[in-house]
């Protein structure tokens, strides 16, 4: 969905969660607190998908609510080669055998293990272009939006 509506940026995107294998995931507890967890991210078929082990706290968090956010992996140093990204949205549990099996064959991932695909609603890139902190974001049925800003900037410059 992304890829349909601003291929360049989902391009940059895909490129900086491919940079580094493990992110981080946010899923709500029960509690509606939030859980910050490591995860192996993929996207193949031109969809974002989670895989997960058996049993899992994030599992049950997205049974329950899938509402998820994901940030990818920003490396060492304090650089953001690419910038900083992430996205959000729902995942939806993938239960038909054919396309899991699909899936391990092309990822090899540990089994057993519970597969999501990404409904994404969200996703955010920020990136230095000096003097500029740089903002683009994306959510479905809009443009990409743009903002420019310094620190010493009272207002917000939206492109």
């Amino acid at each position: 969905m992304v890829r349909a509506a601003v291929p360049e940026f989902a391009g940059r995107v895909q490129e900086r969660f491919g940079a580094y294998r493990h992110h981080v995931l946010a899923t709500l507890r029960k509690d509606g607190a939030p859980r910050l967890t490591g995860l192996e991210a993929d996207f193949r078929y031109g969809e974002l998908w989670l895989g997960m082990m058996v049993g899992s706290r994030k599992v049950l968090d997205l049974r329950r609510d899938p509402r998820f956010s994901l940030h990818a992996n920003p490396g060492p140093g304090a650089g953001l080669s690419g910038g900083d990204v992430r996205v959000s949205g729902r995942a939806v549990e993938v239960t038909d055998p054919e396309l899991v099996a699909r899936y391990a064959v092309a990822v090899k991932p540990p089994e057993p293990f519970h597969l999501f695909r990404a409904e994404l609603t969200e996703a955010v890139r920020t990136y230095v272009e000096d003097p500029y902190v740089v903002l683009e974001s994306w959510v479905p049925g809009r443009p990409l939006r743009t903002i420019r800003r310094t620190s010493d900037d009272a207002a917000l410059r939206v492109e």
